[in-house]
């Protein structure tokens, strides 16, 4: 396990159903602390790369609280069930720490790592990853990839999982084209998609990205279909988690240390995961004073009581932000491709028209524009918010792109937030020393 940064720090850790190692937690509660960051990671292989990120974001903290001798700074970081396929380019981060790309095939670690996350489907993996190295031209074998890559996102019988899918009534949301279009057609626009990434590229072997003339070429758009189709099947377990999990912790938390003061960050799926722990608060628990979503991969109308385009329908967290004794405090950045592009087509229905998908906003990510239609939202920039605060209250959008700017395809800048600039928006978001 690599060094922390910060002190003092603690783990906590879920199982996929949301229940806590008992220690852990028992550790956490006699923290002798005025404050507690709990951050939960998106997709990552391991605790100890959880870990490094943990450490490089907390850092800046210590430095920018010096002033504030009254306050006492404690670090958590949630660690939860998920992976990270490991072409996916991290800034500031050793590319070793995620092994070597393999386009479009799987390398070993990511097998390991899919093995891992889904109990019981080494055989399943196994024959994915023969068919991205054999890339066959053949429909069959599209198919026969559609069907395996679906199976790792089925929620296994009486599973806890299936309640917390949807960031929108099943009615608007699904079917979704991830798991239900025709695999063929979605390893095409998964194609397209990516050379607007700019992860289409001579250096992947393929010369032409045009969707005439073969299918050997539509095997990159394959290995997309299955990294969304797992990221899917993840996206709902840190609902679970944090529902489940995380929210009754801090119930546990508020009564054995009432006067913490607690301020969740989350990271891409893990901001889902901390928004979902506040459906999982005791009524009247109040201890949550600041909620900082960074690149959240989830609807940006989850927070919405009703929803634009069908008014009698509300997001899955409607009305949630009241439970937090503070500010919801969504960052955002257009350099992040992952959301940007490739999410609103994994999240759009089956049979809707690639062409439109990018312009509907039904199917937009936080991390892409923030918190919509929730009323009285502020909407700032960065340097306006390092440099006037943040409003006490309500939902605050954050235009952070001019720090999260960096990272190559697919995901572009969706991890490109280890930054002191970032630390600030989560110390001013929690009036943190005031």
């Amino acid at each position: 396990m690599p060094d922390m940064s910060v002190e003092p720090y603690r783990d906590i850790t879920f199982d996929k159903d949301g229940d806590v190692d008992a220690r852990q937690r028992d550790r956490l509660a006699r923290l002798e602390v005025t404050d507690l960051v709990m951050f939960a990671h998106g997709w990552n292989n391991s605790p100890s790369v959880a870990a490094q990120l943990y450490s490089a974001f907390f850092a800046p903290f210590p430095g920018l609280l010096s002033a504030s001798p009254g306050v006492r700074l404690g670090y958590a970081g949630v660690v939860w069930p998920s992976m990270k396929f490991t072409d996916e380019p991290v800034p500031d981060f050793k590319p070793s720490v995620f092994g070597p790309s393999t386009e479009p095939g799987l390398d070993e670690a990511t097998q390991d790592a899919l093995i891992e996350l889904f109990p019981g489907h080494r055989a399943t993996v196994e024959r994915l990853a023969r068919l991205l190295d054999e890339q066959p031209e053949s429909e069959t074998a599209f198919a026969e990839f559609g069907v395996l890559a679906r199976q790792l996102a089925e929620v296994p019988a009486g599973g806890l999982e299936s309640g917390f899918t949807d960031d929108l009534p099943q009615d608007e949301q699904g079917p979704p084209a991830v798991l239900y279009e025709d695999a063929l057609t979605m390893c095409r626009k998964f194609t397209l998609a990516l050379e607007e990434t700019g992860a289409m590229t001579e250096q992947s072997g393929v010369r032409s990205f045009s969707l005439g003339g073969g299918l050997k070429k539509v095997w990159k758009g394959a290995k997309e279909l299955l990294r969304q189709t797992t990221y899917y099947a993840m996206k709902r377990r840190a609902g679970t988690v944090g529902e489940l999990g995380l929210g009754p912790l801090l119930g546990q938390l508020a009564r054995s240390s009432p006067d913490v003061r607690v301020h969740l960050v989350g990271h891409s799926q893990g901001a889902r995961l901390v928004s979902f722990a506040l459906r999982g608060l005791p009524d009247g628990v109040r201890n949550v004073k600041s909620l900082t979503l960074l690149q959240g991969a989830f609807s940006h109308y989850a927070f919405a009581p009703s929803l634009p385009h069908s008014p009698h329908s509300g997001g899955a967290l409607r009305s949630m932000e009241h439970r937090v004794d503070g500010p919801v405090v969504a960052c955002y950045s257009r350099h992040d491709s992952a959301l940007g592009v490739i999410y609103p087509l994994a999240s759009s229905l089956a049979g809707d028209d690639a062409s439109a998908v990018g312009p509907d906003k039904r199917w937009w990510a936080m991390g892409h524009d923030g918190i919509q239609a929730v009323g009285q939202t502020s909407r700032i920039t960065l340097e306006q918010a390092l440099r006037d605060g943040i409003p006490g209250s309500g939902c605050v959008n954050v235009d952070t792109a001019s720090v999260v700017r960096r990272g190559g395809p697919p995901a572009g800048a969706h991890s490109d937030i280890c930054h002191e600039e970032l630390a600030r928006v989560v110390v001013a978001a929690g009036r943190i020393g005031r």
